[in-house]
Protein backbone atom coordinates (compact mmCIF):
# COMPACT_ATOMS: atom_id res chain seq x y z
CA UNK A 1 0.00 0.00 0.00
CA UNK A 2 1.30 3.32 -0.71
CA UNK A 3 2.24 5.63 1.87
CA UNK A 4 -0.30 8.56 2.82
CA UNK A 5 0.84 12.06 3.77
CA UNK A 6 -0.87 13.19 6.83
CA UNK A 7 0.01 17.68 6.08
CA UNK A 8 2.33 17.12 9.40
CA UNK A 9 -0.43 15.93 11.98
CA UNK A 10 0.47 12.65 12.77
CA UNK A 11 -2.84 9.78 12.11
CA UNK A 12 -5.02 12.50 9.96
CA UNK A 13 -4.94 11.75 6.02
CA UNK A 14 -6.26 14.23 4.11
CA UNK A 15 -9.62 13.06 1.37
CA UNK A 16 -7.27 14.49 -1.49
CA UNK A 17 -4.02 12.80 -0.59
CA UNK A 18 -6.44 9.66 -0.02
CA UNK A 19 -7.84 9.88 -3.69
CA UNK A 20 -4.03 10.25 -5.22
CA UNK A 21 -2.32 7.65 -3.04
CA UNK A 22 -5.18 5.16 -3.38
CA UNK A 23 -7.91 5.75 -6.59
CA UNK A 24 -5.61 3.41 -8.90
CA UNK A 25 -5.74 0.53 -6.59
CA UNK A 26 -9.86 1.29 -6.10
CA UNK A 27 -10.02 1.70 -10.00
CA UNK A 28 -8.22 -1.73 -10.56
CA UNK A 29 -10.80 -2.99 -7.54
CA UNK A 30 -13.53 -1.97 -9.83
CA UNK A 31 -12.90 -2.91 -12.91
CA UNK A 32 -12.15 -6.27 -11.15
CA UNK A 33 -15.76 -5.83 -9.70
CA UNK A 34 -17.39 -4.67 -13.24
CA UNK A 35 -15.45 -5.96 -15.80
CA UNK A 36 -15.18 -3.12 -17.81
CA UNK A 37 -13.26 0.44 -17.89
CA UNK A 38 -15.94 2.95 -17.86
CA UNK A 39 -18.32 1.21 -15.51
CA UNK A 40 -15.25 0.85 -13.14
CA UNK A 41 -14.43 4.64 -13.59
CA UNK A 42 -18.19 5.13 -12.64
CA UNK A 43 -18.01 3.20 -9.23
CA UNK A 44 -14.69 4.15 -8.53
CA UNK A 45 -15.81 7.92 -8.82
CA UNK A 46 -19.31 7.50 -7.01
CA UNK A 47 -18.23 5.71 -4.06
CA UNK A 48 -15.54 8.12 -3.54
CA UNK A 49 -17.81 10.83 -3.49
CA UNK A 50 -19.81 8.93 -0.91
CA UNK A 51 -16.80 8.95 0.52
CA UNK A 52 -16.04 12.36 0.48
CA UNK A 53 -19.35 12.95 2.25
CA UNK A 54 -18.42 11.15 5.19
CA UNK A 55 -14.81 11.63 5.06
CA UNK A 56 -14.38 13.03 8.81
CA UNK A 57 -16.50 10.61 10.11
CA UNK A 58 -14.67 7.85 8.03
CA UNK A 59 -11.17 8.69 8.26
CA UNK A 60 -11.80 8.52 12.42
CA UNK A 61 -11.88 4.76 11.65
CA UNK A 62 -7.87 4.59 10.38
CA UNK A 63 -9.90 2.61 7.26
CA UNK A 64 -10.97 4.27 4.68
CA UNK A 65 -10.27 2.22 1.56
CA UNK A 66 -12.39 -0.46 3.58
CA UNK A 67 -15.33 1.54 4.20
CA UNK A 68 -15.01 3.00 0.14
CA UNK A 69 -14.68 -0.69 -0.62
CA UNK A 70 -17.61 -2.13 1.04
CA UNK A 71 -19.28 0.93 -0.78
CA UNK A 72 -17.86 -0.29 -4.37
CA UNK A 73 -18.95 -3.57 -3.72
CA UNK A 74 -22.41 -2.59 -2.73
CA UNK A 75 -23.42 0.16 -5.49
CA UNK A 76 -22.05 -2.73 -7.75
CA UNK A 77 -24.42 -5.60 -6.41
CA UNK A 78 -27.42 -2.90 -6.30
CA UNK A 79 -26.67 -1.60 -10.03
CA UNK A 80 -26.69 -5.54 -11.33
CA UNK A 81 -29.85 -6.22 -9.32
CA UNK A 82 -31.46 -3.04 -10.82
CA UNK A 83 -29.81 -4.30 -14.63
CA UNK A 84 -30.38 -8.30 -14.12
CA UNK A 85 -32.92 -8.22 -17.11
CA UNK A 86 -31.79 -8.39 -20.52
CA UNK A 87 -31.82 -5.09 -22.38
CA UNK A 88 -32.81 -4.97 -26.08
CA UNK A 89 -30.77 -3.07 -28.39
CA UNK A 90 -32.01 -2.19 -32.33
CA UNK A 91 -29.19 -3.37 -33.52
CA UNK A 92 -25.79 -5.53 -32.87
CA UNK A 93 -22.39 -3.72 -31.97
CA UNK A 94 -19.94 -4.31 -34.80
CA UNK A 95 -17.51 -5.77 -32.89
CA UNK A 96 -16.21 -6.43 -29.11
CA UNK A 97 -13.96 -3.96 -27.31
CA UNK A 98 -11.49 -5.15 -25.27
CA UNK A 99 -9.60 -3.16 -22.15
CA UNK A 100 -5.63 -3.86 -22.15
CA UNK A 101 -4.85 -1.12 -20.44
CA UNK A 102 -4.60 -2.96 -16.56
CA UNK A 103 -2.74 -5.63 -17.76
CA UNK A 104 -2.70 -8.84 -15.94
CA UNK A 105 -3.73 -12.46 -16.47
CA UNK A 106 -6.50 -11.75 -19.68
CA UNK A 107 -7.04 -15.27 -20.16
CA UNK A 108 -8.74 -15.30 -16.27
CA UNK A 109 -10.04 -12.25 -16.91
CA UNK A 110 -11.75 -13.19 -20.03
CA UNK A 111 -13.48 -15.96 -18.30
CA UNK A 112 -14.26 -14.65 -14.83
CA UNK A 113 -16.27 -11.90 -17.60
CA UNK A 114 -18.23 -14.68 -19.11
CA UNK A 115 -19.63 -15.41 -15.33
CA UNK A 116 -23.08 -14.11 -14.32
CA UNK A 117 -22.86 -10.69 -12.35
CA UNK A 118 -23.32 -12.43 -9.06
CA UNK A 119 -21.30 -14.98 -9.51
CA UNK A 120 -17.94 -12.79 -10.88
CA UNK A 121 -19.18 -10.58 -7.69
CA UNK A 122 -18.88 -13.51 -5.46
CA UNK A 123 -15.28 -14.85 -6.43
CA UNK A 124 -13.86 -11.19 -6.57
CA UNK A 125 -14.57 -10.28 -2.86
CA UNK A 126 -13.90 -14.27 -1.91
CA UNK A 127 -10.66 -14.47 -3.60
CA UNK A 128 -9.70 -10.58 -4.39
CA UNK A 129 -10.45 -9.26 -1.44
CA UNK A 130 -10.14 -12.77 0.85
CA UNK A 131 -13.64 -12.00 2.04
CA UNK A 132 -15.07 -14.80 3.98
CA UNK A 133 -18.41 -16.34 3.32
CA UNK A 134 -20.17 -14.49 6.10
CA UNK A 135 -18.53 -11.45 5.12
CA UNK A 136 -19.38 -11.70 1.47
CA UNK A 137 -23.20 -12.85 2.05
CA UNK A 138 -23.74 -9.60 4.52
CA UNK A 139 -21.94 -7.28 1.33
CA UNK A 140 -24.28 -9.06 -0.99
CA UNK A 141 -27.58 -9.27 1.48
CA UNK A 142 -27.88 -12.99 0.62
CA UNK A 143 -27.41 -15.78 3.05
CA UNK A 144 -24.03 -18.21 3.02
CA UNK A 145 -25.34 -20.75 1.24
CA UNK A 146 -26.17 -18.45 -1.40
CA UNK A 147 -22.58 -17.46 -1.75
CA UNK A 148 -21.08 -20.81 -1.23
CA UNK A 149 -23.60 -22.10 -4.36
CA UNK A 150 -23.09 -19.22 -6.31
CA UNK A 151 -19.09 -19.59 -5.68
CA UNK A 152 -19.62 -23.38 -6.48
CA UNK A 153 -21.49 -23.08 -9.79
CA UNK A 154 -18.88 -20.00 -10.92
CA UNK A 155 -15.82 -22.31 -10.41
CA UNK A 156 -17.77 -25.03 -12.14
CA UNK A 157 -18.42 -22.68 -15.60
CA UNK A 158 -14.54 -21.89 -14.54
CA UNK A 159 -13.41 -25.99 -14.50
CA UNK A 160 -15.58 -26.62 -18.00
CA UNK A 161 -14.37 -23.74 -20.01
CA UNK A 162 -11.38 -24.88 -18.50
CA UNK A 163 -11.11 -28.18 -19.71
CA UNK A 164 -13.00 -27.09 -23.10
CA UNK A 165 -9.93 -25.52 -24.11
CA UNK A 166 -7.62 -27.71 -22.96
CA UNK A 167 -9.37 -30.05 -25.58
CA UNK A 168 -8.82 -27.49 -28.31
CA UNK A 169 -5.18 -27.25 -28.05
CA UNK A 170 -4.69 -31.39 -28.50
Amino acid sequence: MQQIRSHGRPGVVEFADFVAARGRALYRYGYVLTGNADDAADLTQEALARLGGAWLRVRKREDPEGYVRTTMARLHVSTWRRLRRERLVAAVPEGSYTEDRLGGDAGLWNELKGLPPRQRAVLVLRYYEDLSDQEIADLLGVSRGTVRSQAARALDKLRVRAAALEKERV
